[in-house]
């Protein structure tokens, strides 16, 4: 890569908004200047209004993330759609005029009929799985596989979840710092 290129990484944090796991990443982000995308559960987004909205005043970009979290490949193609547009409908009763056009679907798990019946999203998928949910895995070598796996214009996924809390509370931070001293930028993904 030529010097002058930039060196870039997109922060993706899936599952919130949730107290405690969504304002620790709001907080960490602020405190290191850097932008991120949350895909939002819908549900959550019900229960933490003022998360939400926190996410958006922010500058970070929110993308849609069902609003049940359902698996596609275990869920019926018309209930999945409609599961998927009552995210907006939330989204847009908390934030009025609210809009995305990114989707990422749980797990990754998203059938070609359910595809074809969301035409209006951009389907975000990733390249770096943090693992951060996986209680199994340190959280040093959470940090250290993560680490490991990116690349310059990688999408990172991180979960803003109490599963996933005691390895992301360690390897955000440092993940961050570690990639702004090697000369990364952080982008959120345009909605």
């Amino acid at each position: 890569m030529p010097a002058d290129e930039e060196k870039s990484v997109y922060l993706t944090f899936d599952d919130g908004p949730v107290p405690g796991p969504t304002e620790f990443v709001l907080h960490t982000l602020k405190s290191f200047q850097v932008k991120g995308t949350f895909f939002c559960i819908g549900d959550n987004v019900r229960k933490h209004p003022e998360i939400f909205m926190r996410i958006a005043h922010e500058g970070h970009s929110i993308g849609n993330h069902t609003f049940n979290h359902l698996n596609g490949w275990k869920t019926d193609t018309q209930q999945y759609v409609e599961n998927t547009r009552r995210f907006d409908e939330t989204a847009r009763q908390v934030m009025p005029g609210f809009k995305t056009s990114l989707f990422r679907p749980p797990y990754g798990r998203i059938t070609r009929s359910q595809l074809r019946r969301l035409p209006d999203y951009q389907v975000v998928m990733w390249d770096v799985l943090s693992y951060d949910f996986d209680r199994s895995i340190t959280p040093g070598s959470c940090l250290h596989n993560t680490l490991k796996a990116v690349r310059n214009g990688s999408i990172v996924v991180f979960h803003d979840s109490h599963k996933a809390l005691a390895r992301l509370e360690f390897v955000l931070p440092r993940f961050v710092d570690k990639l702004l001293s090697e000369g990364f930028s952080f982008k959120s993904i345009a909605i």
